[in-house]
């Protein structure tokens, strides 16, 4: 069979891992979503079941369709792609969504499909994939910060801006990846100290502004503020302490090898135990074997990305990869952290593995992104494959593989 035509190229290692991943979700999601089909009246288990396939069959057919672009083209792609991603994220921010008093204007509904469309998402991908683009066209130029303020920092600033009001941890995210590209990208790190010395002072700038004139912008400022607390104090009598509070119980009750699949008990009393708590139904039911498990599979993913982007002869492919693949793994061990206690109630979902809408798509286009990488560097090395051939070489051939 011709390579050229194969439906799956570039690192077969990370499709497998993905798929593997997205199969073992269905367990989960099923069990956990009874909790919302019987306790609080919405649909039934199948339904959410039938969603998240649908969910992750499109996904993987946008992870299919993205990884086979050249990578290079996602240059052009990001530069189009961000006017967009501001519009979108001033359109998030002005529809003044409040639950509980809190800012909580993250979602737009998606006409005629039901789905409600996390812009924050996709403003993540396409702003790493952008500073790579930056930093990856000025790695050979001595990179000063007055040339930077406006092609670099702005985007940043905009884009992180309109996200903070509504959703700390994915700012603080994505704020972190862009000045790990920095560094990486051979960007002054004086220059990298005044920024990020800046960018807590606007932070503590923002936080008092809104305490002392609070109706001036909506935010969450209280919200973060009362998880930091419950987080110091867990005994308080608090929705985010009673969630954490019965995921522990969750996870202490599931023992080495878990109660078996379906029989988690908790899931009907943690109101997210489907997405945000997911880890600890899984744990309830696998055990700690099972949790430990689905820790090695992140940190495999992130192997994987690290032996991608190792490959990778481009400064830009080093940093696309990086840039849209370590968010992941940080939101999944944050997401793990949450349950166990050891971070704040965030908010953060398990990548590939809760149940959701468009954030899950969002994670594929990224893996699609890094298959796309990928894909470039095995292309290159199948046609060079006659010239050097390692069929005579076992050692070699398994290096390879790794």
């Amino acid at each position: 069979m011709n390579k050229k035509n194969k439906l799956l190229s570039g690192d077969l290692v990370l499709w497998g891992i993905l798929a593997l991943l997205a199969l073992f979700s269905f367990l989960p999601v099923f069990s956990a979503s009874s909790n919302l089909a019987y306790v609080l009246g919405e649909g039934s288990p199948w339904y959410y079941l039938f969603k998240h396939m649908v969910i992750l069959i499109f996904g993987f057919g946008f992870m299919v369709g993205v990884h086979k672009i050249p990578y290079q083209y996602f240059k052009a792609i990001s530069i189009l792609l961000l006017p967009v991603v501001v519009l979108l994220l001033i359109y998030t921010a002005s529809q003044g969504t409040v639950i509980d008093g809190a800012n909580a204007s993250r979602w737009i509904q998606i006409p005629f499909v039901g789905l409600s469309f996390q812009t924050s998402t996709l403003a993540s991908v396409v702003l790493m994939i952008y500073v790579a683009h930056y930093l990856s066209k000025n790695y050979e130029n001595p990179q000063t910060f007055k040339a930077s303020i406006l092609p670099l920092w702005l985007p940043v600033f905009v884009v992180v801006s309109l996200i903070l009001p509504s959703n700390l941890s994915t700012a603080v995210l994505i704020s972190m990846m862009v000045f790990m590209l920095a560094f990486l990208g051979g960007y002054p790190i004086k220059h990298l100290t005044i920024l990020l010395a800046g960018a807590f002072f606007l932070l503590l700038l923002f936080v008092l502004s809104a305490k002392a004139f609070p109706d001036l912008i909506p935010n969450r400022v209280d919200t973060w503020i009362s998880r930091i607390d419950n987080f110091n104090q867990p005994d308080s009598d608090t929705t985010d302490n009673y969630q954490v509070e019965r995921a522990k119980i969750a996870i202490a009750t599931g023992g080495i090898t878990g109660l078996g699949v379906g029989k988690s008990v908790m899931k009907n009393f943690l109101p997210q135990s489907s997405s945000d708590f997911i880890y600890a139904i899984i744990v309830e039911e696998f055990g700690l074997l099972g949790g430990i498990g689905l820790v090695f599979s992140y940190l495999l993913i992130l192997f994987r990305i690290m032996v991608i982007a190792h490959r990778t002869p481009t400064v830009f492919g080093k940093l696309v990869v990086i840039g849209v693949g370590v968010p992941i793994i940080f939101q999944a061990m944050i997401n793990m952290g949450v349950a166990v206690q050891v971070l704040p109630v965030t908010g953060q979902t398990l990548p590939m593995v809760s149940s959701g809408g468009t954030a899950a798509w969002m994670t594929c286009i990224a893996f699609g992104v890094i298959l796309s990488v990928s894909s470039a560097y095995y292309k290159k090395a199948e046609e060079l494959e006659p010239k050097a051939s390692n069929v005579d070489n076992p050692l070699a051939v398994l290096s390879e593989t790794i």
